[in-house]
């Protein structure tokens, strides 16, 4: 049997590959750890071998991408002053294969396959921990909770997080029915589970701040681009003095209350001033990229047993600005907070100012997710994580022709798909003004 080559990298036509692929993918960046090197090679042979059948397609012109390989061509340049140069090297060498598979699946997938396969990894990978999870106890809190088939309740969270919001993206924005809208639905209801047992304050609080900051531009998409970037405006500013007012009325100590936290964010405020201090030996050009958490090193070991690491691996500053600045320097946190900063802002101009804004609101909304998440996680600077994996996803996008979208697909009342000229949730006006 012959397989159509557009049936594996034509945007919009690889529905069933898209899916599959980006559920290994999602496999892989979760439980890597477990099952080792050889689902490293799973992840690399869904994507690399695309080249072969249309490069000109799936590779594009990487001339465009130079501003979005900055940061990883700045990591693996420092191995020349890298503290452990063995390491930086193989690590930066992961993470620029593991960016160019990111800007293959960003030319190959359309935000629609992003988004279902999105949900359907996602989905695998909470099943797969609800069956295999276990509790741990945390001994900085005092608290036990789920942490799935991870080593840690944030990593569990993040994919819940991830969960919720293409399932809310997927039904509401992208307009999803049929089967998809159970499938969503499902996922949905098992990632709030996971949320709820893992205890994970920065997942809940993250993902709902998201979800409600895209129904919030869901309403601006009503308005035509003009009024919205004057709504918007005027919400963002009320938005800032809230925040103020809530940081100055002990709001944020009411909301980790809640969670049985406290200022300190269970130490993290003390590991952000250790992680400071580190930054500041090499404050222009760090340590080198991964150069820090190092075995042998007298400050992460240290760290490492302050903060009851028996493993002394997988633990780093829980912020990613401080951990690039530590690793890289001024130099890479400026490349980096750019490239977050260009998914944030390039796919909100393309909210506030298309007709129709389904697609861009997703990307934003993905965007904004990793954006927040960075204060108190690192989702974004390692290969093989989901974070980096959809940060340089949207970043790429920004390289792609601004989306029209396409009219909303509905059933009729006999179960028939018809054309509806009302937009689905995040979708601009049915009849665009000429």
């Amino acid at each position: 049997m012959k397989i159509a080559k557009a049936s594996l990298v034509t945007p919009g036509e690889n529905l069933v590959y898209g899916i599959f692929a980006l559920a290994v993918s999602y496999f892989v960046f979760a439980y890597s750890g477990r099952f080792g090197q050889v689902s490293i090679l799973l992840y690399y042979a869904v994507w690399l071998p695309l080249v072969l059948i249309d490069y000109r397609r799936v590779l594009g012109n990487y001339v465009k991408y130079i501003w979005i390989f900055a940061f990883v061509i700045f990591a693996c340049l420092s191995v020349f002053w890298s503290a452990a140069p063995g390491t930086t090297a193989r690590a930066g060498v992961q993470y620029l294969t593991h960016v160019i598979c990111a800007l293959i699946a960003m030319r190959t997938l359309d935000t629609r396959i992003l988004a279902l396969g999105s949900v359907a990894g996602a989905a695998v990978v909470l099943v797969y921990s609800l069956l295999f999870g276990v509790y741990h106890f945390d001994p900085l809190d005092g608290t036990v909770s789920f942490v799935g088939a991870f080593a840690s309740k944030n990593q569990l969270g993040f994919y819940a997080s991830l969960a919720i919001f293409f399932s809310f993206s997927a039904v509401f924005l992208l307009g999803e029915r049929g089967i998809w809208l159970g499938i969503c639905g499902v996922a949905g209801l098992l990632a709030a589970y996971c949320l709820f047992a893992s205890q994970s304050a920065t997942s809940v609080l993250t993902t709902a701040a998201v979800v409600g900051l895209c129904i919030g531009l869901r309403v601006f998409s009503l308005l035509p681009p003009r009024n919205r970037k004057l709504l918007f405006i005027a919400a963002a500013v009320f938005g800032v003095l809230a925040v103020i007012g809530g940081v100055y009325g002990g709001a944020i100590d009411s909301v980790l209350g809640v969670f049985g936290k406290d200022s300190t964010l269970t130490g993290r405020t003390y590991l952000w001033q250790q992680g400071i201090e580190a930054a500041m030996a090499s404050p222009v050009i760090g340590v080198g990229y991964q150069a820090y958490w190092v075995q042998g090193f007298s400050e992460p070991e240290r760290l490492w047993t302050e903060f009851y690491i028996a493993s002394r691996s997988g633990f780093h500053f829980h912020n990613t600005f401080i951990e690039t600045m530590v690793e890289t320097g001024g130099v890479g946190l400026f490349l980096l907070t750019g490239l977050l900063l260009a998914g944030l802002f390039g796919h909100l101009k393309r909210v506030l100012t298309q007709i129709e804004g389904s697609d861009p609101l997703v990307l934003f909304g993905m965007s904004a997710l990793l954006f927040v998440r960075a204060f108190a996680e690192i989702d974004v600077i390692f290969p093989y994580q989901i974070g980096s994996f959809l940060l340089y996803i949207a970043a790429g996008k920004l390289t792609m022709p601004a989306s029209q979208g396409a009219p909303f697909q509905a059933m009729s009342p006999s179960g028939e798909t018809m054309r509806s000229m009302v937009p689905p949730l995040g979708a601009g006006p049915a009849f665009p003004n000429r």
